[in-house]
């Protein structure tokens, strides 16, 4: 998970030399002729496709995180103006990923704690809505945030210009 990964990061840059970590875009500089070719769609999942995450028990969700995802990449653009903003930026880009985890369709799928999933999928979703609506109108709610941030504070170090375009 997460850990693992920190750990080879970090192991990468301090000790060893066998190979280097690079940007996708900065190895194709460096290379520029590659075989182009197309992954086979695959998954984990039954079947070796998609249809846990995608199917009529929660295709419902997915209009909504195409528009908060669009959405989070305009607010990416955003320089804040004070602090605040900045917390708020975070905790959209935050309400997103959360609302982007697969667990929930997941779980709507296979039909074990169906509610709990569609609430957790409709709260992140309402909570970036309303994250949106405060930054656009330039009226943030303090002290709203506060408590959203202290209720899921995942991510505690997360940067919304992750969502900027390259």
């Amino acid at each position: 998970g997460p850990w693992f990964l920190d750990y080879l990061f970090r192991k990468s840059w301090y000790d060893q030399s066998t190979y280097e970590m690079t940007h996708l875009a900065d190895y194709l500089r460096a290379h520029p002729t590659q075989q182009v070719c197309r992954p086979s769609q695959s998954s984990w999942g039954y079947k070796g496709f998609h249809e846990y995450w995608l199917n009529e028990t929660n295709s419902w969700i997915y209009p909504h995180l195409h528009k908060a995802a669009e959405r989070m990449i305009e607010l990416a653009k955003r320089e804040p103006a004070d602090e605040l903003e900045w917390r708020a930026l975070n905790q959209a880009a935050r309400e997103l990923l959360l609302a982007q985890s697969s667990d929930w369709a997941f779980i709507m799928r296979t039909g074990t704690m169906v509610p709990y999933a569609v609430r957790r999928t409709r709260t992140h979703l309402m909570r970036f809505q309303k994250l949106w609506d405060d930054i656009w109108r330039g009226k943030i709610d303090s002290g709203w945030l506060t408590k959203v941030e202290a209720v899921d504070n995942i991510f505690p170090n997360i940067n919304y210009r992750a969502y900027r375009p390259l």
